[in-house]
């Protein structure tokens, strides 16, 4: 959580609300070393504003209130997401129906899709060099572009060097993001590193009428954290939240968490989980401040019923109080209300369908292999309850007559042609509907033109260039948010400058005409897209030369192949 009571137009330092595996070392914990800098607007409104606390219990019964009735706006939504889940198909399943030991695997064409979404995407908004890139508006003079240079070397060297967590935190949202729909960021100054912080807030930990189409408009959104006892200690230590006694928290099993002990085999949390339920309001509220309600952080521990902190979320001047926004929503693509459709809405049931079949096909197999049957009650086999090895021949006592005689299996066909059939027929829907079907390139006419190419590639690719283009975009506000902090709550020395020649704050508060984007490009999500439009405009160039930029048309080409380091011998 970012310090919601300074503007990030200000240099100070902030005092954020720290997730969970952070660790506030013992000199930082004393109130006179970690306390939140003076100033009304700084201020613990629980502590400066009321005096009464049957009143705050009053604001956190209403918001608590307010908080179950947006849960229950999305329960089709996370009800769908609940059952999805399972056939993730993390864990075998123990069956004893029809029989015992009967096949319990799943289908993977679920897991198939966002393990491939999450590879491909990684590589593209996530390349060696980092995911940050900077664009100048309008004219370039020699300063701006040395300024945006020192911006994106700056941003690159922080997200992937300074801030270690930082991919693997990325590669997390990439999984969780085609599984579900919706993933978010909530970005913040951790004053401990003293340098940004991105952590990754799944969306059942999200909780926002469903009806809201996003956070800017929302008039509420809460964010669900948990705490243990010795963390509250903490942040009651530094001043962040009031200092009270809170009871020993109540624990909150949900069925999304549920599920997900379900498919990862763990013992249910419900039964080891001691933390707190920290709810942490972004809302609209009349304190009285105002004629009408302003945005606030109030931060309310759910089993207790009481407020630790509320804090303004305005920039400090702004008269027009304007919500400060702390998180990047991410979307797989757009659904009924705020939360995006992932790929177990999509393709949850072709997935329950194919793992139906699969157990089907197992199943008619292993019977086929191992058939049952009825004989006379006086047929004695040695040693029935044993199978048979391969070239051994038991003894048997015929009641009367010939063993055949004695013997009738089951009539068990063996596994059908046209299950197996139906199976690849949902298995290909499911994938075409995932955007994850092979493009044979061996089968294309390699004499055909590119622009052929180009269509046939832009054709298979249209749903996942949908996607990557919604990356992009959630991406770049990511960005702009982390951009902020760097540029007014980190020193104003760079790292590797000193002489003190350059000043990042300055750098970075007067960005004026530079844009700091992702790498990724928005039009295109995979190499072989971007290297068949250079090929394309190539062929165009050749027609007519004096009409093109022919070392730009070099650099691009250099870039589409990832071969960056070759650039800077070719003059702009």
């Amino acid at each position: 959580m970012v310090n919601f009571d300074k503007p990030l137009s200000t240099p100070e330092p902030d005092y954020p609300t720290l997730p969970a595996e952070i660790e506030l070392p013992e000199e930082d914990i004393s109130p006179e070393e970690g306390a939140l800098p003076s100033g009304a607007f700084a201020d613990n409104l629980a502590e400066t504003l009321f005096s009464d606390d049957n009143t705050l219990l009053t604001m956190a019964t209403d918001l608590i209130q307010l908080f179950d009735a947006d849960k229950r706006s999305r329960s089709d939504w996370e009800q769908a997401y609940v059952k999805g889940l399972e056939y993730l198909g993390m864990k075998t399943e123990e069956r004893s129906e029809p029989w015992e030991g009967a096949c319990g695997v799943y289908h993977p064409l679920l897991t198939e899709a966002v393990v491939r979404f999450q590879s491909q995407a990684i590589t593209e908004i996530f390349p060696a060099p980092g995911p940050a890139r900077t664009k100048i508006m309008g004219r370039q003079p020699e300063e701006k572009v040395q300024q945006a240079q020192r911006i994106e070397d700056e941003m690159n060297y922080i997200l992937t060097e300074k801030m270690t967590e930082y991919r693997n935190e990325t590669e997390q949202v990439l999984f969780r993001l085609p599984l579900v729909g919706s993933v978010l960021r909530k970005v913040y100054y951790d004053p401990t590193s003293k340098r940004p912080q991105a952590i990754m807030v799944p969306a059942e930990d999200f909780v926002i009428n469903y009806g809201s189409s996003d956070l800017k408009s929302g008039e509420r959104y809460t964010h669900v954290m948990k705490r243990t006892k010795n963390e509250l200690k903490k942040m009651m230590a530094t001043g962040f939240y009031r200092t009270l006694e809170i009871q020993e928290p109540s624990p909150v099993y949900s069925k999304v968490d549920e599920a997900h002990d379900k498919i990862s085999g763990r013992t249910p949390t419900m039964d080891t989980d001691t933390r707190h339920t920290i709810l942490e309001f972004h809302t609209d509220y009349d304190l009285g401040e105002h004629d009408y309600a302003c945005p606030y952080i109030i931060t309310i521990e759910q089993t207790s019923q009481k407020v630790l902190g509320i804090r303004r979320n305005w920039r400090e001047g702004d008269e027009s109080y304007q919500k400060r926004i702390h998180f990047a929503h991410y979307q797989y693509m757009p659904g009924m209300g705020f939360y995006g459709t992932g790929l177990v809405h999509l393709i949850g049931g072709l997935a329950r369908s194919a793992t139906s079949i699969l157990r089907q096909l197992v199943d008619s197999g292993t019977l086929a292999n191992l058939p049952a049957g009825f004989k006379t009650k006086g047929l004695k086999v040695k040693n029935d309850g044993d199978p048979l090895h391969p070239g051994e021949f038991r003894d048997v006592d015929v009641a009367s007559g010939a063993l055949k005689d004695n013997i009738i299996p089951l009539p068990i066909k063996e596994p059908s042609q046209t299950l197996y059939s139906l199976l690849n027929t949902i298995v290909d829907e499911g994938r075409r509907i995932a955007s994850i079907a092979d493009l044979d390139v061996g089968d294309m006419n390699q004499q055909a033109p590119v622009g052929t190419t180009l269509a046939l590639l832009e054709r298979s690719m249209k749903i996942m260039s949908a996607v990557h283009a919604r990356l992009h975009a959630a991406l770049k506000e990511e960005l702009k948010l982390i951009a902020e902090i760097v540029g007014t709550q980190m020193p104003p020395q760079y790292d590797w400058d000193p002489n003190n020649e350059f000043n990042r704050q300055e750098d970075f508060s007067d960005r004026a005409r530079i844009e700091i984007i992702p790498v990724s490009d928005p039009n295109s999500s995979t190499m072989a897209q971007r290297v068949v439009q250079y090929q394309a405009v190539y062929q165009m160039a050749q027609t007519n030369p004096e009409l093109y930029n022919m070392p730009m048309l070099h650099r691009k080409g250099l870039e589409a192949l990832q071969m960056k380091e070759l650039i800077s011998h070719i003059p702009h």
